[in-house]
């Protein structure tokens, strides 16, 4: 008896025709199982895209409701612009929102146009000569004064600021009060062995606490 009778006799035996149709289908359903998982994924993706742009909204919306409560003379637009950059430094930098909120919020009260006696200038109350610095570094265009009238820039670049000088002193508290008096007078006072000011980070903790249970960002 030859071998295709035994293979007809266990019912294995296929023809060629039939035997390529069922690769085919094979074929098929494997192509279909991939692009179902494909699908799937890339709908998952989507989803979690969508959560995230979602919640990144959402917090926008509230450190405007902050900016909203707080802010003098700025427009509508002013507004948006003002909470967008807050949102996008605070993210590039590892800040809670509420923390450089709390810095504009002691700094200027959230003053458009803020002038202080010896010259700091905006929101975020940065010396000309500083601002100056640190646009030149970082690559960001500055004419002086009137660039850091836009709150935008001065965010920019008082967020890069407060960065730096926690970075130096490897102390969040150190660099705030830094960010105050100046990275010369602040060494000066640790080679001394000289108390450290105290109200400057004080009145920003104050307001940082009384923003992080007034709004929960």
């Amino acid at each position: 008896m030859s071998s295709a009778t035994h293979f007809e006799k266990a019912g294995v035996f296929l023809s060629k025709p039939i035997a390529l149709l069922v690769v085919l289908i094979y074929l098929v359903q494997a192509v279909l199982l991939i692009s179902l998982v494909r699908d799937k994924y890339e709908l998952h993706r989507i989803i979690d895209y969508q959560r995230q742009r979602m919640a990144e909204m959402e917090e926008k919306l509230k450190i405007l409701q902050v900016i909203e409560d707080f802010q003098i003379g700025f427009t509508d637009d002013e507004k948006r612009d003002l909470a967008g950059v807050i949102f996008d430094e605070s993210a590039k930098y590892g800040y809670d929102p509420l923390l450089v909120m709390a810095v504009i919020l002691t700094e200027s009260s959230f003053t458009k146009g803020q002038v202080s006696e010896n010259g700091a200038l905006g929101v975020m109350q940065l010396m000309p000569s500083v601002g100056t610095e640190l646009a030149s570094r970082s690559g960001l265009a500055s004419d002086g004064a009137p660039a850091l009238f836009d709150p935008v820039t001065n965010v920019r670049l008082g967020t890069l600021h407060l960065f730096e000088q926690i970075l130096k002193f490897r102390d969040v508290k150190k660099g705030i009060i830094a960010y105050n008096v100046g990275e010369t007078r602040l060494r000066e006072r640790l080679r001394d062995n000289r108390p450290l000011p105290k109200r400057f980070f004080q009145t920003i903790w104050q307001n940082y606490t009384m923003l992080k249970e007034k709004y929960d960002i």
